[in-house]
């Protein structure tokens, strides 16, 4: 039976022939005050009857349907003449061919790197402690978590991705994911399984460490972990910034704005979501930047010939 309810009987009272039904069964028969989402979920896990499969098929499905489903609307936008006054690098559209050649490489990445882990993810969800029951914990515990995790992954990211740059490990593992200087939303994943492997940690290692440390963490909060990570990176591969992009409003964020001078100068901007890394560490990639860093050399030039006077 499933570990969805405290009371492990009850999956088995609301289980029925049919997801639809067992649904109804939840709504009707569970002495749970519980909002629709945790209903859906209830039912889910009530009528797999099974969590590693169960586990295991929502964590694919949602990988896919978000990450593909993020991608599109980029695909569309880069057929519309209209959004080319958005796009960073306005004269370099991904043709039909680029975008067939990385649909490809990633599906397979998809189901022969990431699929293992992902069907295999409930056995360590249990042995972690990471709870599938309803009710979700308090929507304000679930941000707080969410906000460590993008902060943990973002640092994680600047420094493998950062090692990716140096000699053998670009070459043979991170020069795939610069095929495109002109990056485009489904390219995000576009990488070296070795790549996707490490970069990847970043993302569910720190939900495994803080889970290790704190002992609390329920599946549904890494659910939409995932799923603004996946948003996040598709989004930072777009090419495009709009008036209305997030960075606009909240300067510490990234964005296709830093991310898109990565791809063009095959340097600097190594940072996933923020930009504190890469202004603390001076690695900001573009042209502006390195005006910038050329004015302070000269400032410290200058300040030492002083001295020596």
């Amino acid at each position: 039976m499933s570990a969805v309810f405290a009371n492990s009987t009850l999956s088995h009272l609301v289980r029925a022939e049919t997801f639809a039904g067992t649904l109804t069964n939840v709504q009707n028969r569970v002495p749970l005050k519980l909002n629709l989402v945790e209903q859906l979920w209830a039912a889910w896990y009530s009528y797999m009857n099974n969590d590693i499969l169960a586990t295991g098929l929502l964590f694919f499905l949602l990988h896919e349907v978000m990450y593909f489903g993020r991608s599109l609307p980029w695909f569309i936008i880069d057929q519309i003449p209209f959004f080319r006054r958005y796009k960073i690098q306005p004269t370099k559209i991904p043709s039909a061919k680029e975008q067939w050649h990385c649909l490809k490489s990633v599906l397979l990445s998809h189901f022969l790197v990431e699929a293992i882990p992902i069907w295999t993810f409930h056995p360590l969800c249990e042995k972690l402690g990471i709870s599938v029951q309803v009710p979700f914990p308090h929507w304000k515990k679930i941000a707080i978590q969410i906000g460590l995790f993008f902060l943990g992954e973002d640092m994680w990211h600047y420094w493998m991705h950062r090692l990716f740059h140096y000699g053998v490990f670009y070459k043979y593992i991170h020069k795939q994911h610069h095929r495109y200087a002109a990056p485009f939303g489904m390219a995000a994943e576009y990488a070296h399984p070795m790549e996707t492997m490490i970069l990847g940690f970043g993302t569910v290692g720190m939900p495994i460490l803080y889970v290790l440390y704190t002992g609390h963490l329920h599946l549904f909060t890494l659910c939409l972990w995932i799923s603004l990570r996946l948003f996040q990176a598709v989004d930072s591969h777009s090419g495009y910034d709009f008036p209305w992009s997030l960075n606009k409003f909240f300067p510490l964020w990234a964005g296709a704005e830093h991310h898109d001078l990565h791809h063009h100068y095959f340097i600097g901007n190594y940072a996933s979501s923020f930009r504190w890394w890469d202004y603390t560490m001076d690695t900001e990639a573009g042209p502006e930047a390195k005006l910038a860093r050329e004015e302070r050399m000269k400032s410290i030039a200058n300040r030492g010939a002083k001295k020596n006077l």
